[in-house]
């Protein structure tokens, strides 16, 4: 069933309470609230803008942090008075460098919230998220799909049209900043960073036509002779 923008129900300040979750995930990032001009710009640009309650403007999300959110669908509620936004985050949702911003577990004996591990899940008998090698290929083929289709407005297509040495550049900045998170010991902001050195590098593999099964084998041909070049993988 469709809705129209015509027919979300905002409130008395003209404003609808938005999720936004992880597209491959499910993983929830954040709440924030749009207006009508926010959802007709995320709807017209394919990344996410809010209204920021605090500073009573438009936000765009990322537009200094380069931490934009990719829009893969919009969502109301069966009131049509709060929005749905599955989106393919780049770098951490919080403000705090977490990944999603609901990362304080409530500690019901205290009656307070408590910082716990951003991305840490209860055990249950399935993960929450694929293994770490099938979200490797899932993203290294939406990469190579952004270097073909070329999307306006997607981050991945900026660093494709500026270039190799733009890519090698933000290689570099990244590489700098998962070194300042492990130096501070900041484990969620070690993870964020971490997160976004992989990215990078899967950019610069596919400009330079290198894949993932090149590198698999590398690495078992590795494990399987005991010299130097095995040590760099232990």
């Amino acid at each position: 069933m469709k809705v129209s923008l015509s027919e979300i129900k905002f409130d008395e300040r003209g404003l609808a309470p938005t999720v936004v979750q992880d597209a491959r995930t499910g993983e929830v990032l954040m709440l924030a609230y749009m207006n009508a001009e926010s959802l007709q710009r995320t709807l017209a640009e394919g990344e996410t803008w809010f209204w920021s309650r605090s500073r009573a403007e438009l936000w765009h999300k990322g537009a200094t942090s380069g931490h934009t959110q990719r829009v893969a669908s919009v969502r109301a509620d069966c009131d049509a008075d709060a929005l749905l936004v599955s989106v393919e985050p780049r770098g951490p949702a919080c403000h705090t460098g977490a990944r999603t911003c609901f990362h304080q577990e409530l500690d019901a004996e205290l009656g307070r919230a408590q910082a716990g591990e951003p991305n840490t899940y209860a055990e249950t008998s399935e993960p929450r998220a694929p293994e770490l090698g099938l979200q490797l290929r899932q993203l290294y083929a939406l990469i190579e799909r952004r270097r073909q289709e070329r999307p306006e407005g997607s981050y991945t297509t900026y660093l494709f049209n500026q270039g190799l040495d733009k890519i090698l550049k933000k290689l570099g900045e990244e590489t700098a900043e998962t070194i300042i998170a492990a130096k501070n010991g900041d484990a969620g902001a070690l993870v964020a960073e971490a997160s976004d050195l992989l990215y990078h590098l899967l950019v610069l593999c596919v400009e330079r036509g290198v894949t993932l099964e090149e590198i698999s084998a590398e690495l078992v041909q590795r494990s399987g002779q005991p010299n130097e070049r095995l040590r760099k993988t232990e």
